[in-house]
């Protein structure tokens, strides 16, 4: 993509208007730039995500809930994380933090971690008001503040992956955290769809990028300064750094999109879902007996 003005986004007024994004195109950028715009962003940002995807999300069910992805895949019912009962459990890129809630209720002593300090505003709101409550913390996933061996179970459902420049390193930080035989399971957009314009409609189904092109996908404000990253990795490249990590990975879920759903989640939309996936799951293990 070249370096082009950004069109008019309401889903993002007030993020875009309070960083004054005004371009978009890709560009190399660092671990201290991509951290610092994804945590302006997800400040700026928190209020309208929430209004758009909040529902979508549980954000404000007093249990919360644990939604993987667009397509609505529920933790309740396909159970990836396993037997969560009695286990440490790490969530990365939390936000408001409805799955790590949801994993507090069903007897998991979780965990969330977010690198945006306004995210985790709206999961105190929301333990606030009743409901399991867990314990917060800011930090970003490269890395993370806890000792080795700490947690069972590491997830993440669009969280923390995406959008840090060294996903390698998340990977062994991840697995260092981790106790023998623990799982980390972590959703993102699906490679796949690095190749499409983020559009829902028939515009958004016409290839047009390379799809072995890492460079990050990035808008600036008017002084070149990075607003918002997001970072591209192949499906070969996410199976690598995992099993350079140490990790077995034993299944990569695509969900296919419901019959029922026929909302739109940005670029998410049935017309898309119909034709190619957009979302990937990946799930592994850490070696060693599970504990």
């Amino acid at each position: 993509m070249s370096d082009a003005s950004l069109p008019p986004d309401p889903r993002h007024a007030t993020a875009n208007a309070l960083l004054g994004t005004s371009k978009a195109g890709r560009a190399r950028v660092g671990s201290r730039d991509s951290e610092h715009a994804s945590r302006t962003w997800w400040d700026a940002d928190a209020g309208d995500y929430h209004r758009t995807h909040g529902e979508f999300l549980g954000v404000d069910s007093v249990a919360g809930e644990f939604v993987w992805c667009p397509e609505g895949l529920h933790e309740g019912d396909v159970r990836l994380l396993g037997d969560v009962r009695g286990k440490d459990v790490l969530e990365l890129g939390c936000g408001s933090a409805p799955c790590a809630r949801w994993l507090a209720g069903e007897g998991a002593r979780a965990v969330g971690l977010d690198l945006s300090m306004g995210m985790l505003s709206r999961g105190v709101d929301a333990m606030d008001r009743g409901g399991p409550r867990v314990p917060l913390v800011q930090a970003g996933a490269e890395n993370l503040p806890f000792a080795d061996n700490s947690f069972d179970l590491v997830c993440s459902a669009f969280g923390g992956v995406p959008f840090v420049a060294d996903s390698a390193q998340v990977m062994r930080e991840v697995a260092r955290v981790l106790r023998p035989g623990g799982r980390w399971v972590f959703s993102v957009n699906h490679p796949m769809r690095w190749i499409f314009p983020d559009d829902p409609g028939e515009r958004g189904l016409v290839a047009m990028f390379p799809y072995f092109d890492r460079t990050p996908y990035v808008e600036v404000d008017d002084d070149g300064v990075a607003t918002y990253v997001e970072h591209h990795r192949t499906i070969g490249d996410r199976v690598r750094e995992l099993v350079a990590a140490g990790f077995e990975v034993y299944d990569i879920v695509e969900p296919e999109w419901p019959e029922h759903l026929d909302r739109e989640w940005g670029q998410w939309s049935p017309l898309r879902g119909e034709i190619f996936p957009g979302t990937a799951i990946f799930c592994s293990r850490a070696p060693g007996a599970a504990h």
